[in-house]
């Protein structure tokens, strides 16, 4: 039993760990674009547009009201048709993590480029920089370190998000857990497994949650550096 739980929990570990970060990886593909256009088209981006601020803005909004069970249930007909099944495998999560994480993306990147310094964007204009060349070279530059913090933010959003995987037998170690409950509802806080599981589960936030603070710290005070030279 206890080799079992082991593998058990490696097994459900790496799901865990699989489906948060492709999701994670997906929604960025999405979000990061789509709150870099937010901050371009803001009133005090470096080129406004109401309009497109208004219809990105709108449709972020929508995609991050609607709860991620219900999403699991609307995509899985495409679940089905890129996976060719749509529950009992983890990775039938990826579709709806990235379906309910790329909104929150977008907004942290939003918020992530807000926080540069206007003087700095204002200076760059002055030396005839491109808005291109203000949005890669100034404004992400800028805002690596939050940005960075961001991503372990949404990580760490996710790994809530893959609970819902025991609804559809998708697996992880959160499934894993709510199994073994069923499997033994009277006594089921009397074993080590439920504070195994829930250990490997700290672990990986606390894993994450340091790496990116870490990151973090590095990039902000290579950027100090930088400004004081």
């Amino acid at each position: 039993m206890p080799g079992e739980l082991v593998i058990n929990i490696i097994n459900g570990s790496i799901e865990t760990l699989l489906m948060t970060i492709i999701g994670t990886l997906l929604a960025y593909l999405i979000g990061f674009p789509l709150g870099v256009i937010l901050n371009m088209t803001s009133k005090n981006g470096i080129r406004p547009n109401k309009w497109i601020n208004t219809i990105v803005g709108v449709f972020v909004n929508i995609m991050r009201s609607i709860p991620c069970l219900l999403l699991i249930v609307i995509l899985m007909p495409l679940t089905r048709a890129i996976f060719s099944r749509a529950t009992g495998e983890w990775y039938t999560m990826i579709i709806p993590i990235l379906f309910a994480s790329f909104g929150f993306v977008s907004r942290l990147v939003e918020s992530s480029l807000n926080e540069v310094n206007t003087g700095v964007i204002e200076a760059s204009k002055s030396m005839g920089a491109s808005n291109f060349q203000i949005i890669t070279k100034v404004l992400l530059v800028e805002a690596k370190p939050s940005l960075i913090n961001g991503i372990a933010v949404t990580l760490i959003n996710v790994i809530g998000l893959t609970a819902f995987a025991h609804s559809f037998s998708a697996g992880g170690l959160i499934t894993l857990a709510y199994s073994y409950y069923t499997k033994n509802t009277l006594h089921y806080l009397e074993g080590p497994t439920i504070w195994i599981i829930l250990i490997a589960i700290v672990l990986i936030v606390q894993i994450i949650q340091e790496l990116g603070l870490f990151l973090e710290k590095k990039l902000d005070k290579r950027r100090k550096l930088k400004w004081k030279n």
